[in-house]
């Protein structure tokens, strides 16, 4: 039987930020404010509306400055800190967390993007389908930037596109996924990517999509940085209306 309070969430904090150093330049980018308060101040708002209790966050660039600004502690959440000494990718960062994963299941997500869904939907689902890994995607008019994710009828991944230009809609891997612990003990030490070695080593059946319609956004880029302030007044202004 599930128990949400028992898994582990897992926010990938160490990238370097290289794209959107013009714009923020003293801090690491998930530190990036917006309206006032880091951009991964609300993604761990997300998080406290879903029971899950212990958030690690692997760092490794600038991490300091993260552990320095949130300490143990955010509302209920219970945080602590994998800090790598040089860059291993997204892979590479989770696999040296692995010994602060306490739970059978862990929900990865990326520290520099958002989706406006409700995770506990996913995460019943994913108990439901009884697989070992998952993708959290959505739908944009643009699949460019992100290369896009085909599904099967079954939501097992049939393959990744990669990123092209004039590419059009399609499904994206929104950076949220749900992992059995013991399929993070079988990632490779070292660098690794998940992205782009991992899930698709998963594709022929072992690796499901969850499709969310939820409106989704990355301030990888000062373009996509600068629209965050209305992406989440938008959604505040929504959340308020529903109540």
């Amino acid at each position: 039987m599930k128990n949400i309070s028992n898994v582990t969430a897992a926010i990938l904090v160490g990238g370097l930020g290289t794209r959107l150093r013009s714009v923020v330049c003293d801090k690491p980018k998930v530190l990036a404010e917006i309206s006032g308060k880091p951009f991964l101040a609300y993604l761990l708002d997300k998080l406290l509306t879903t029971g899950i209790r212990k958030v690690v966050f692997c760092s490794g660039y600038m991490g300091d400055k993260v552990e320095d600004y949130f300490g143990d502690t955010y509302d209920s959440l219970h945080l602590c800190y994998s800090r790598e000494d040089e860059p291993l990718g997204t892979g590479g960062a989770l696999r040296l967390a692995l010994p602060f994963f306490s739970s059978d299941t862990v929900l990865v997500m990326n520290g520099d993007s958002y989706i406006d869904t409700v995770l506990n939907a996913y995460i019943d689902w994913f108990f439901e389908q009884r697989t070992k890994a998952a993708l959290l995607l959505t739908k944009v008019d643009d699949t460019s930037r992100y290369g896009s994710v085909e599904i099967n009828e079954d939501k097992t991944v049939a393959a990744f596109e990669e990123k092209r230009d004039n590419a059009g809609s399609g499904w994206i891997n929104a950076g949220v996924y749900l992992l059995k612990r013991s399929l993070v003990s079988v990632i490779p030490m070292g660098k690794y990517s998940l992205e782009r070695e991992f899930f698709p080593s998963l594709a022929d059946g072992e690796l499901y999509g969850f499709c969310s319609d939820g409106q989704f956004i990355d301030i990888g880029t000062p373009e996509a940085y600068s629209i965050a302030e209305s992406f989440f007044t938008v959604r505040n202004h929504e959340d308020f209306a529903g109540m």
